[in-house]
């Protein structure tokens, strides 16, 4: 049997098979070309983010020098974790963690599951709190002070180690209060021995970003916390674990309220939909556990090898057998 093609009996290809999908056996990836300047502009904002990375360390340390010397806080209380920030249901569910007496199954009661399996929803910070933590976050971002973009998916926020708010808020928050909660919640994924995060606040504005494409975090466990201020829509939505593709995941929509975290195992796949309108920021707080991460990097799923630098944020430890020539971070 003959196949004949069109009526002239001649077969074609599509153009893009010279233009795309061209596999770099080398490097393992397929890329688009065009001409050689295309090629060049777009791999060149490669070599940009890997100097970026490589420096990551020196201007983060430049930056908080610099904010420290030259930025005055409108609310320099917020850098201060209290208890009367914190919703009583929360205190309440960290309350039955630290208990002797408790089982996952008790915490139910408190606690229920939100877009599918180990999502948890639950009330953070008292309104008055959170109105006070975004009006600070306002006034820094309108000052002249120098700032660094929290990591490669989102294009506005802040980096709260470097603002400031690292000893007196956010560690003694992990420690003394998502520690517990996270303990019972993901015992089997690093729960029990979260000993580092990296916090920062993002930034939805119709301006600005809208959405947040679906990721999985580098992290053993997360905390989202809606801040304010005034939105519509939005929504965040989980699908399955990363190992899962897309295409065989059905999403769950979750609504993000004001003063509410969602607290989620790191490697959970999710995204936030469009806002519609308003303003809304978020605190987001990756937990690290090193116990983990010194079996498994998360990022590039292998052992990991370690390179010196400030890596508190990335949550590796020194391994006697790490080699010194491989860098594993995404931030």
């Amino acid at each position: 049997m003959t196949n004949k093609g069109d009526k002239n009996g001649q077969f074609y290809i599509c153009n893009c098979f010279t233009t795309d999908n061209i596999f770099l056996e080398d490097y393992k990836i397929h890329v688009r070309f065009l001409s050689e300047q295309q090629f060049r502009q777009d791999y060149e904002t490669v070599s940009q983010e890997v100097h970026r990375r490589r420096r990551l360390g020196v201007t983060s340390a430049e930056r908080a020098a610099a904010i420290k010397d030259t930025y005055q806080p409108l609310h320099p209380h917020v850098y201060h974790l209290q208890e009367s920030y914190l919703a009583p249901k929360f205190k309440q569910i960290v309350e039955y963690c630290r208990s002797t007496d408790l089982s996952e199954e008790g915490l139910g009661d408190l606690l229920q599951e939100e877009a599918g399996k180990r999502v948890y929803r639950f009330p953070v910070f008292e309104k008055s709190f959170c109105e006070e933590l975004v009006e600070e976050l306002e006034h820094f971002e309108q000052s002249s002070a120098p700032k660094g973009r929290p990591n490669t998916m989102n294009h506005y926020g802040i980096l709260l180690n470097e603002l400031g708010f690292d000893d007196g808020f956010i560690t003694p928050l992990r420690e003394l209060y998502l520690h517990p909660l996270a303990s019972l919640l993901f015992p089997d994924c690093g729960g029990r021995g979260l000993d580092s995060h990296k916090a920062f606040v993002v930034k939805y504005d119709m301006n600005e970003d809208l959405e947040l494409s679906y990721h999985y975090d580098n992290a053993e466990v997360t905390l989202n916390v809606s801040l304010g201020k005034d939105f519509t829509e939005g929504n965040l939505y989980f699908g399955d674990m990363r190992q899962v593709p897309l295409s065989e995941t059905e999403c769950s929509e979750v609504e993000h309220r004001v003063t509410e975290g969602l607290l989620h195992w790191g490697q959970h796949m999710h995204g936030a939909l469009p806002i519609s309108s308003g303003q809304r920021w978020n605190l987001i707080i990756w937990m690290r556990a090193s116990h983990e991460r010194n079996k498994l990097c998360p990022m590039c799923n292998r052992r990991p090898t370690l390179v010196e630098g400030e890596g508190f944020a990335d949550g590796f430890t020194k391994q006697p057998e790490a080699l010194l020539n491989h860098l594993c971070v995404l931030t």
